[in-house]
């Protein structure tokens, strides 16, 4: 805190802070965040605010440039950074799930590993990724009927608890993250290494040209 508000003292043109949040505790990191955020919105000069925290990514920018291995692949508002991410890194740093595969413009797109996934969009073609909110997947304990036309049986290979939900990781034809809560967890006795079923929606599948 000490090194940000001799930053920020001098009332400078421009403005660079790197991981200015790392080394703070849960409950101070909080309030600095919040305090920062103020600042920056009236700052009247650049602002440059460098971190690997997509929630102080979301706190603190108004847009966002993504770097990976040396390029930038990204520049956006949070937001369309959530609806659009275009590769893996970025849709598990928002917390999306992305496959990634090839799509010859139908509703169906081909995953790396061969797994046919069926989408809610068409016309897209030549290298895609279908992107899935970790809340649109749905796990059973057998397989499911009814309308889902993705249904795939899968392997929990880790799990997440955080605040009454659960995001369970799975792997199989395809490696996907759920967000379930505890209660679903419960009766579907989800633990490591359990064999359950994933389904999801084709309407809950989107498809982006990478």
């Amino acid at each position: 805190r000490v090194a940000l508000a001799r930053a920020l003292a001098g009332d400078p043109r421009v403005l660079l802070l790197d991981e200015p949040l790392a080394a703070l505790d849960i409950a101070t990191r909080a309030q600095v965040r919040r305090s920062l955020r103020e600042y920056l919105d009236g700052f009247a000069g650049e602002r440059l605010v460098v971190t690997h925290d997509p929630l102080d990514a979301r706190a603190l920018a108004a847009r966002i440039v993504v770097i990976e291995e040396g390029r930038v692949t990204h520049d956006a508002s949070y937001s369309e950074l959530v609806d659009r991410p275009r590769s893996r890194y970025v849709a598990e740093l928002v917390g999306m799930n992305v496959i990634e595969g090839r799509s010859d413009g139908s509703s169906t797109m081909v995953s790396s590993a061969g797994t046919r996934v069926a989408c809610a969009n068409s016309g897209v073609v030549g290298e895609v990724v279908a992107v899935i909110a970790p809340t649109a997947i749905a796990l059973h304990a057998s397989e499911p009927s009814g309308s889902p036309r993705n249904v795939w049986p899968v392997t929990v290979t880790d799990l997440d608890r955080h605040g009454g939900r659960v995001r369970v990781h799975v792997a199989g034809p395809v490696e996907l993250t759920a967000e379930i809560t505890e209660a679903a967890a419960a009766d579907l006795g989800v633990t490591r290494g359990a064999v359950v079923w994933a389904s999801v929606k084709a309407l809950e599948v989107r498809l982006e040209a990478t």
